[in-house]
């Protein structure tokens, strides 16, 4: 499809939606920062054009963001709204030299419980003082004098109303069957401002200048220390530099096109912020609910967000007077559901899982009564404290076992736990047997000093000690050659981990070692997420078949956890042809396995996955399986694979030639070519090299071995 096929098809019409949509928010934030409601639109048509145009992302649409009206409304309560402005062309100056030093993508490090706190605590923030404004009265950009306000002025019912019947449509339109036509702001603040004029309520309603231009403010230097004013402009570069990278990356989950360059979209929210400022405008951000929007109407370019833009400015210039019957409590319904919606219970869910509510509790808490900077810089710092901790934290246990002690040490051993190791050690009394079990991930010198100190001092009392070390930290130490690194403790042979931690006497088994092993040292970790499996069901991202081979470890090479991987193994990686007969002899259970992932799990994706060194594959050419056994008869399935290779006696190339073969074979089950037929099902051929411990894709047109590629 052409480019201006594409623009017209799709391009096009979402820009509309999101005009839509643009409007009534650009307005409802600009009145909640204290600024003149004309600054709303002029960031809306600069965000659109200038960022949309610069911009690293080609689908996020920027302008006025909900989540900078705290610091703003701050800024023009103190320097007034023409400094305000000049504050905004220098933070744009500041984004611009951020995205050319590269330091965008560092932005990603920022804890998400500092990012969803400050979120919060800003949502919090709208939503108190909107409630002013819903009940007839004025904003305040603090939340206690807000809360303070809502009980010290008479509402004006009319605009109660107003307001009630906005928030309503908000929660209530997007319920609605093919309500998604029309956008809930743009259907809210139009049923809202004919409640107004149908009832005639006295009520506030959006004042614009009879020329919207001549409302425009030249920017100003601000008065004040420099450490003063440069602190606002970092405040604003910083606010909104977080804001829009996190909702690029937000944003590129949502569609499949390119993925967003942080840098270039940091240089293009600065130029905006640089442009908007000179003409009056508000500090541009990308925003998710415009840009989520964006998405989900069909845009498949930039040009979407551009025309957007485009849209809003022939309003203003020709439409500016319809917007002057628009209630300010209808704006002030919507900021309300948007603030709302900026504390995001999910979260709260994910946040205790991993331990990180008190980060999240501490950021909000430090935006709501210190501000939008105090609060994300305590949220760092007890985030940062938090993370050393951890980093640090070493788990000792002490006990006592027949006639000898074990102890057993997990985590990282550096110098800030060696004192709580040390205590426990001079506990054990001496003369006894003691068995040191390491299960750490990373020693420093100041812990192998202080392990071998103690060792050698108990046995000298008469003890005896047995240090043992899964990933070698003290051995390595002790030789001379300590590591580095932090190692993987769950990658490894077993039989390696037995032979150095089980030297008593005695036969011993494996398997049930291996899982005792996981008993003490991982089943603690998992139990959340297999909880949380349990109740909720198993939602696998793809079907993976591969081979039963011991050396291919599905989850290992796919890096992925409990949940996400429907894996059936067998011997040489087979699909059989598909046989339309319950009373078949054949075996059934895959095909069993692969119906029940198209059409009861709904995976998204089945992978039929080879490797190199494959027995199956040696035996299918050397035709070493005895006939008569039920290895001869399952490689029969396999017979049309070895038929596309032309006699050869590489089992390499048999094995890449399988893995395409197995994928025809899975398009003759019905319920597979109906879900690859919809759209819904994709099939995907990989081969595993152990030799280079690396994956491969398989073409399915000449069997070659094409190396992965990161996403761009």
């Amino acid at each position: 499809m052409s480019r201006v096929a594409t623009l017209l098809r799709y391009d096009l019409p979402a820009s509309f939606v999101v005009f839509l949509i643009s409007v009534p928010l650009s307005l409802g934030i600009a009145a909640a920062s204290g600024a003149p409601l004309i600054a709303g639109l002029v960031a809306a048509v600069v965000g659109g054009i200038v960022a949309g145009s610069l911009g690293g992302s080609a689908f996020q649409v920027s302008g006025p963001a909900a989540g900078m009206t705290v610091i703003v409304a701050a800024m023009v309560e103190k320097y007034g709204w023409p400094a305000t402005a000049g504050i905004t062309v220098a933070a744009g100056v500041v984004q611009v030299l951020l995205g050319l030093t590269k330091v965008g993508r560092l932005t990603l490090s920022l804890s998400p419980a500092v990012v969803h706190g400050m979120l919060a605590g800003i949502g919090i923030t709208i939503v108190t003082g909107q409630f002013q404004v819903l009940l007839g009265g004025h904003a305040d950009s603090d939340v206690l004098a807000s809360i303070a306000g809502l009980f010290g002025q008479p509402p004006v019912w009319g605009a109660v109303l107003v307001g009630v019947v906005t928030i309503a449509l908000m929660v209530l339109w997007p319920r609605i069957p093919r309500g998604n036509v029309l956008p809930a702001p743009l259907v809210a603040v139009v049923v809202a401002t004919g409640v107004e004029l149908l009832s005639g309520l006295e009520v506030a309603t959006v004042q614009l200048p009879d020329d919207p231009l001549s409302g425009l403010a030249i920017p100003e230097v601000p008065a004040g220390g420099v450490f003063e004013i440069g602190f606002a402009v970092l405040s604003v570069a910083l606010v909104a530099s977080v804001g829009s990278l996190l909702s690029a990356v937000a944003v590129d989950k949502m569609h499949n096109g390119p993925r967003a360059d942080l840098d270039r979209e940091l240089v293009g929210q600065g130029v905006a912020n640089t442009v908007s400022g000179a003409l009056g405008g508000l500090p541009v951000a990308g925003v998710i609910v415009r840009s989520s929007t964006n998405v989900a109407a069909g845009a498949r370019t930039r040009s979407s967000a551009v025309l957007h833009g485009v849209w809003v400015l022939l309003f203003v210039l020709f439409l500016a007077n319809a917007l002057e019957s628009i209630p300010m409590a209808a704006l002030a319904g919507v900021l309300i559901v948007v603030g709302v919606r900026l504390v995001n219970a999910g979260h709260l869910k994910d946040l205790r899982l991993h331990g990180e509510l008190g980060v999240y509790a501490v950021t909000v808490l430090g935006v709501i009564t210190l501000g939008l900077l105090e609060g994300v810089a305590i949220g760092v710092a007890v985030a940062v404290v938090r993370s050393l901790y951890r980093l640090a934290h070493t788990s000792v246990r002490v006990r006592q076992e027949q006639d000898e002690w074990r102890v057993d040490v997990g985590g990282s051993l550096v110098f800030v736990g060696v004192g709580k190791l040390v205590r426990e050690l001079r506990r054990i009394p001496s003369g006894r047997k003691v068995v040191l079990q390491l299960d750490i991930d990373f020693m420093d010198h100041a812990a192998f000093e202080a392990i071998d100190d103690w060792k050698a001092g108990y046995e000298d009392r008469g003890g005896q000690v047995e240090v043992l070390d899964k990933d070698t930290w003290y051995g390595r130490a002790r030789d001379g050659a300590p590591g580095r690194r932090k190692t993987i403790p769950w990658v490894g042979r077993w039989t390696d981990w037995e032979h150095r931690t089980f030297r008593m006497p005695g036969p011993r088994d494996p398997v049930l070692d291996g899982a005792l092993e996981f008993e003490r040292v991982s089943a603690h970790l998992v139990r959340p997420f297999l909880a949380e499996l349990a109740r909720q069901g198993q939602r696998p991202e793809q079907l993976f078949i591969t081979c039963a081979d011991s050396r291919v470890l599905p989850n290992l090479i796919t890096s992925s956890g409990p949940g996400e991987q429907f894996c059936v193994r067998n011997i040489g990686n087979i699909v059989p042809v598909f046989i339309d007969s319950e009373s078949s002899e054949e075996d059934s259970s895959i095909g069993a396995a692969i119906e029940f992932a198209v059409d009861v799990l709904d995976v998204p994706t089945i992978v039929v996955c080879g490797h190199s060194h494959c027995g199956a594959m040696k035996a299918l050419l050397g035709n070493t399986a005895q006939p008569g056994t039920r290895l001869h008869s399952w490689l029969r399935n396999a017979r049309t694979s070895l038929a596309r290779v032309d006699g050869t006696d590489d089992a390499e190339h048999l094995a890449a030639v399988n893995v395409v073969q197995q994928l025809d074979n899975l398009r003759t089950y019905p319920s597979v070519r109906r879900a690859e037929e919809q759209g819904r099902l994709r099939l995907v051929g990989m081969y595993f090299d152990l030799t280079e411990a690396r994956l491969y894709l398989v073409d399915p047109d000449d069997f070659r071995l094409v190396q992965l590629e990161p996403l761009t």
